[in-house]
């Protein structure tokens, strides 16, 4: 029990420390996480912060299945949009789509492997049911490349990772 604490909590001192937590929670029917959220720093600050979904500029849908894929597995932005990310799960298995940099998300898919019972709840994410739709209302800051993947164990190891390409203003 003492080695669970222990490995829990550095695993909660490593995300938090980059100033911003890479996770999931179950969020698939369609609930987001508040739009407040802790100031971001480093590159969090380039990818954007949760946006307000009564001023969303754009709908995206992404659709995620069971071939491991996102459809369309590349998205241009551009800097200060607000985006709402219908999420679908066409497949029979929970999928999830989290927002970030490729080392975050690698990193946090490595935890994933080693924990996978953990669960998470992050404004850059929503975890999916099978056949079910969830939403993530994103405002995306400076340009840069970003990109979505879904980190539960094997699925981003099978190639289920997407482009964010955000473009300046």
């Amino acid at each position: 029990m003492k080695h669970f604490i222990a490995t829990a909590l550095a695993i909660l001192s490593l995300g938090t420390s980059s100033g911003m937590v890479l996770a999931h929670g179950d969020q698939a029917h369609g609930q987001q996480a508040p739009a407040a959220a802790p100031a971001h720093d480093g590159h969090a600050a380039a990818l954007g912060e949760p946006g307000d979904a009564a001023r969303v500029t754009r709908r995206i849908r992404i659709v995620m299945s069971d071939a491991m894929r996102f459809s369309p597995a590349a998205i241009e932005v551009r800097s200060g949009e607000i985006v709402r990310f219908e999420v679908v799960n066409a497949g029979k298995v929970k999928h999830e789509l989290v927002l970030g940099t490729r080392q975050e998300l690698a990193d946090h898919a490595a935890q994933m492997r080693k924990h996978p019972e953990m669960e998470h709840d992050d404004p850059n994410a929503v975890a999916v049911a099978p056949g079910r739709t969830g939403t993530l209302v994103w405002k995306f800051a400076g340009a840069g490349r970003f990109e979505f993947a879904c980190l539960l164990p094997g699925h981003f190891e099978a190639g289920m990772v997407g482009q964010v390409a955000v473009r300046a203003k």
